[in-house]
Parts: C-alpha cells; structure tokens; sequence
C-alpha cells in the first residue's frame, strides 16, 4: 500500500549530470525516478509505465523539447511536463508553456527552484475537473450561459500549469474572481492569494511595496518590511491593472519574473522567491506597448496565456441567477428576515440594461435598491437604472460605470444625510423614517463612510 502513493518521476536529459542531479534531488523528495538520453526512448517508457510528472530537457538528440511537451498534452494531459532550458533562453520557456507545459527551471539548475517546482507539480490532483464544482473552492463563477461555461473549463485547465495568465475584459466582470480561481483549483491552493491594484500604489512607494526594503533604507523606514512578492511566496501574486504600471517599475518586475528572485530596497543581495504571476487590465495591452507605454518583453512575459472574462452584455442569461445571488447575500448582511423578489417588469428592465459597469454594477444597483426599498417586493422604479442606450462604445464603458457608481453613492449619501437632519440625529427614527431596521441603517451608514 505504500509503494502505490510514491510518486514516479520521468526525467529526459541528454547531459549525464544534469540526468543525475534530478535523480537525486527527486530521490531526496521520496520520488522514484526514471530515465532517457532522447525522445524516443522517453516516448516507449511513457507507454509502458506510469508517471505522475516528466522532466524533459528542451534539445534532445532526436527532436524539441516542445514536441515531446506536444505529445503528452495530448497523450497524457493529466501529467504535469517540466522543461530545462538553456540559461536566459526566455523564448523557449515562453514557448514550453504555451505548449502545455507546467513551468520551466533555467541552467545551470537552481535545486531550491527544482524543488519548489516538483512539489507543486506533485500536488496537482491526477483528474481534471471535467465540470465546474464550487465545493472545492471558496470562490465561484455564477451563470450557465455558454461563454461561462467554456471560462470554467479554461480555468480549471489554467489551474494545472504555473504559466503567467494575463486577464482581460471590461471593469467590474470579475477579473478578479477569474484569478482566484485558477489559485484555488491549482497547486498553490494552501498558499496566499495576494492581490494588488497597481494603480492604487505611490509611484514612489511602488519599489518597496513589491519587494520589500531594510530597516533604514530611506527616509521614513522604521523597520524592515518584507513585501508582497515574498507575501505571496509560494502562492500567487495577482496584478490587476498591470497596465498602471510605471516604466521603471515594469523593467524590475520583469527581472524578478525571470530571475525568481527579488532585491529589497537596502539589500545587497537578491531573495529566491516562488510566486505564480497573474494579471489583468481593461486596457489594451498591445496598443500601449505600440504606443511605447508598456513594455514589449514584460508583456511578452506575462501574456504567455491570455484569458477573455465576457462582459455582462454578452451573457444576458446570467442576469436572473446573479441577481437572486445578490439579493440573498445583501439580504443577509442587512439582517433582512425575508428575501425580496422581483416583478417581472423590474427583472425583464435588468436584463435589457446595458450595464457599462458590469457584475459590479449590478450589485451596486441592487445595494442602492434594498436600502431604499419600501416592502419586499423590489419593481423598476425601485432599481432606479441610469437612462442608455445599448450601443454605448466599449472605451466609454469603464468611465460611465464609474460615473453610475459615484453618482449612486451621492444620491444615496444625500437622502440618508436629509434623514438624520430631520431627526436630529436620531438614527433609530432616521431609520424608520427611510422604512429600515436599525441594522439595516448601520450597515447602510458604515457602507457610505458615513458612521
């Protein structure tokens, strides 16, 4: 029985050494190893035994790399693939991964990098998730229309690799949620999930943000900080808005991508470091690095795998579910005893709005909705939609969600405001005034940044 949860390695390498030192290290891990100096030979042990990961070198005797990458995503796709590469040769692990390899390890051979890599190889599951299953994740992707449907499997096919992910769709589509769970259904589940909005950070703070820095390094550092690269060590580092990045801030995220290592502000010497990049924008990557505003290799770098999230628009059908989610969870949190519902009128308006700002306005819109409403039936006068039409461009989109949000927020700022003036404060009677509980006003005040 114990011989049966040992895992078995294949490791194809033309170069003794570099055959040896794998064997090994994996050894050392409690893995069993196999070996092949070429292709074929490697092909005819796949046939005839069972692996749970392969090893492969990316210039054999007999042929690429790739193509054996090729072959067991193909003949084997439940089998994480590994390649070695020569050192700095960037554009064949690009290209490794794009094959449907697992991740790459550079020569000569770091063994902490080999290490990190085989262990989160090892913990793939051997079955891909044919379907969808939000029992296994704390984080879901809500709708059965067919564009979701397809991004679940693409997720659950992402989570099996470490390559860099680049998200992109509109604002407010769940971007975010894309990213969380390919962590979650990956290798790295146990490990943090670190996102950072880049356009939320100082330009001049950016540095010490994501690397670190030492106590004493500049003005106003009082103690040593570690960073959120070495936050996220072993886990995922999510960049979203990756394109808010700055020029001297993407060429050192570049090296610490290729390098799998970072330097600390004040520090001498670089820190190893074992994340998975994921990242997004709503920008048009490829236009700005024409543009000269991003650059090339860095994007090179972490689109090695795109992944479209489909805007609200074009998934209409998701609308009822998304809605009925929203309305059970805000219910809950405002400590409602009943859930309300919607008149048809009140559903068959949600659906046809256009919804520039995506899931997020739509649980904005029905925040605003379930404080203000009066009874617990929720009609189109209570949803209080922007007026649009459906042929608002695409690069107006994110700024008229913006402007909704902000312009909701104000509106509701402004009647909870005129409630409490009229009851002096009284926030017990300015609640009753607005027909909520007093919970429900907490909650309504805490939200606005009013308590």
């Amino acid at each position: 029985m114990e011989n049966n949860s040992i895992k078995k390695a294949l490791i194809i390498d033309d170069e003794p050494d570099i055959c040896q030192l794998a064997e090994i290290t994996l050894n050392r891990m409690g893995l069993e190893t196999r070996s092949a100096n070429d292709i074929n030979t490697g092909k005819k042990l796949l046939q005839s035994e069972s692996f749970d990961l392969c090893l492969t070198d990316m210039n054999l005797p007999d042929g690429d790399g790739i193509d054996l990458v090729s072959y067991i995503s193909d003949n084997f796709p439940n089998m994480p693939v590994a390649v070695i590469t020569a050192y700095g040769n960037m554009e064949s692990a690009v290209r490794a991964l794009k094959a449907g390899a697992f991740d790459f390890v550079s020569k000569p051979v770091d063994l902490q990098i080999l290490r990190n890599l085989i262990s989160s190889a090892i913990k793939l599951p051997r079955e891909t998730a044919e379907s969808f299953n939000p029992e296994i994740t704390k984080s879901q992707i809500l709708g059965n229309s067919a564009v979701i449907q397809n991004l679940r499997q693409k997720i659950s096919k992402l989570a099996r690799s470490q390559a860099p992910v680049f998200i992109h769709g509109e604002s407010g589509c769940g971007k975010e949620l894309a990213a969380r769970l390919i962590h979650e259904q990956g290798a790295r589940a146990e490990n943090p999930f670190i996102a950072i909005n880049c356009g939320a950070i100082p330009s001049e703070l950016m540095e010490s943000e994501f690397f670190g820095h030492k106590k004493g390094s500049f003005t106003g550092a009082a103690s040593d900080k570690e960073g959120l690269f070495m936050a996220a060590n072993q886990g995922t580092l999510f960049l979203d808005e990756v394109a808010d990045l700055p020029l001297h801030m993407q060429v050192k995220l570049l090296r610490a991508i290729q390098e799998k290592a970072i330097r600390p502000v004040g520090e001498h010497e670089e820190k190893p470091v074992d994340v998975r990049i994921l990242s997004a924008s709503h920008k048009n990557l490829a236009e700005l690095v024409k543009q000269g505003k991003f650059r090339e290799d860095l994007f090179y770098r972490i689109n090695v795998i795109e992944l479209e999230v489909a805007s609200l628009k074009d998934r209409t059908e998701d609308i009822p579910v998304l809605a009925d989610f929203f309305l059970q969870q805000l219910s809950q949190q405002s400590g409602l005893v009943s859930i309300p519902s919607f008149t048809p009128e009140a559903e068959k308006a949600l659906i046809e709005y256009h919804f520039p700002g995506n899931v997020r306005e739509l649980e904005n819109i029905l925040e605003r909705a379930l404080a203000l409403l009066e009874g617990n039936i929720i009609d189109v006068d209570d949803l209080q939609l922007p007026k649009t039409t459906s042929n608002i461009k695409d690069d107006t989109s994110s700024q008229n969600a913006q402007l909704t949000s902000t312009q909701a927020s104000d509106h509701d700022k402004a009647i909870i405001l005129k409630a409490l003036e009229d009851s002096k404060g009284n926030k017990t009677a300015a609640a009753r005034s607005l027909g909520l509980t007093r919970r429900q006003f907490r909650y309504r005040l805490e939200k606005l940044g009013l308590e």
